[in-house]
């Protein structure tokens, strides 16, 4: 190869190597935003610019009723099991399972022959003691009458009024045990003791039964009991509320937002706390007119103890947690977040709480969209449920047009 061929390859060579370091260290500073050329900084410091949407929701002041709340059992007002108080053969059930049922009404019939005879027979035995006791008042009155007292032994006068005694004491006993073969006669007609709902019956006609077998359950459903337990914590607070007049109960749905009956009033608390779990015993009364609250059912109980007046209210999903404490984001009336350390004092409701500290009524707070959000992040404030505006035409081209500058720009592959 000759001298100049040999010049042209260097030359060459050296163009390249030029060329290569020129896009190298050209490109790269423009990539990373290499202030002559301003292309990097302007798209990074627009990017800046551009508002965060988010949902936001100003704090609001009222009065916030203070609840405690906790899972409860249904029973019945008055439990009777009837059974009956003297033995024989089951003549008949008069009630359908289920059924509502009065005081007095007739629920069942047990034979009643052998109690009728033993009441007609201590019927007959005072009317026989009734007869003697007449013969002997007669047979005194006669002898101790004026008449006949000179003729009659002092003795004689002595055992006649003794033996008028003995017959009083007869009918007083015969009548006894005619009372007695009565109410024995009477317990054959097995009456409802309340008025309540009658359950399954335990037996059916044509068996024998004796005292103490069971016919039926009748439960009072009208008014009903509400047990609950509460934390012991919460013993003085309870204590304090019911001292200021009736407790307000409510029971509520399964899932535990809709109040299904708000008429209960606390009866009363228990006289003990348990030591294996830490907590006491509620009983509320709820009229229960609807029949809707049923005995062994669990329900969620929630019961008023005080109000707070004038407290400030937000949504639950504006509340963050943070290493230092629970935070919100606060906009300013410029469109930016500041954090905003805030203490919580209660709960109003699974979506409200109480800020005790660190907000005032009427601050804007962000309940969604935290996650983008940094301190002086600006914002798009939206309504909850409110979508952000769709983009103009210049706002899209604006958008690919940096999209272009920006792939000229970047680093070679």
């Amino acid at each position: 190869m000759s001298r100049f061929w040999k010049i042209v390859l260097l030359v060459i060579a050296v163009l390249l190597v030029a060329l290569i370091g020129y896009r190298v260290m050209g490109g790269g500073k423009q990539a990373g935003g290499n202030p002559a050329s301003g292309q990097g900084q302007g798209r990074g410091a627009d990017a800046d610019k551009d508002p965060v949407p988010v949902t936001a929701v100003a704090a609001e002041q009222k009065d916030v009723p203070v609840y405690v709340t906790a899972q409860g059992t249904v029973t019945a007002f008055n439990t009777v099991t009837v059974s009956p108080q003297v033995g024989g053969e089951l003549l008949s059930v008069n009630f359908r399972e289920g059924q509502a049922v009065k005081k007095g009404e007739l629920l069942a019939q047990i034979d009643p022959r052998t109690f009728q005879a033993a009441y007609d027979q201590a019927v007959a035995s005072k009317r026989q003691n009734q007869a003697l006791l007449a013969t002997a008042q007669s047979n005194y009155e006669r002898s101790n009458s004026p008449e006949y007292r000179q003729f009659v032994a002092q003795t004689d006068l002595t055992t006649l009024r003794n033996q008028v005694t003995q017959y009083q004491a007869a009918v007083a006993a015969a009548q006894a045990s005619a009372d007695q073969a009565k109410v024995q006669l009477d317990y054959t007609r097995i009456t409802s003791p309340i008025s309540g709902t009658t359950g399954i019956r335990a037996v059916d006609p044509g068996n024998v039964v004796s005292a103490g077998s069971q016919i039926v359950t009748i439960t009072q459903l009208q008014p009903v009991y509400v047990l609950f337990n509460l934390p012991e914590q919460q013993l003085d607070a309870v204590r304090s509320a019911q001292a200021a007049g009736p407790l307000q109960t409510a029971t509520l749905d399964r899932a535990g937002g809709s109040v299904v009956n708000d008429e209960g009033k606390l009866q009363v608390v228990d006289n003990q706390i348990s030591s294996s779990s830490g907590t006491f015993r509620l009983r509320a009364e709820f009229p229960n007119a609807d029949a809707a609250l049923w005995p062994g059912q669990f329900v969620n109980v929630r019961m008023k103890l005080n109000e707070l007046p004038g407290a400030v209210v937000v949504p639950a999903e504006a509340v963050q947690r943070g290493s230092n404490g629970d935070f919100v984001y606060l906009i300013k009336p410029d469109n930016t977040v500041t954090l905003r350390d805030v203490v919580q004092s209660g709960q109003v409701d699974d979506t409200h709480v109480v800020i005790g500290k660190g907000l005032q009524a009427g601050d804007k707070v962000v309940t969604e969209g935290q996650f983008r959000l940094k301190e002086g992040s600006k914002v798009n404030a939206l309504a909850p449920g409110q979508a952000p505006p769709a983009p103009t035409e210049e706002q899209l081209k604006a958008a690919s047009q940096k999209g272009s500058r920006g792939g000229r720009g970047g680093p070679p592959r």
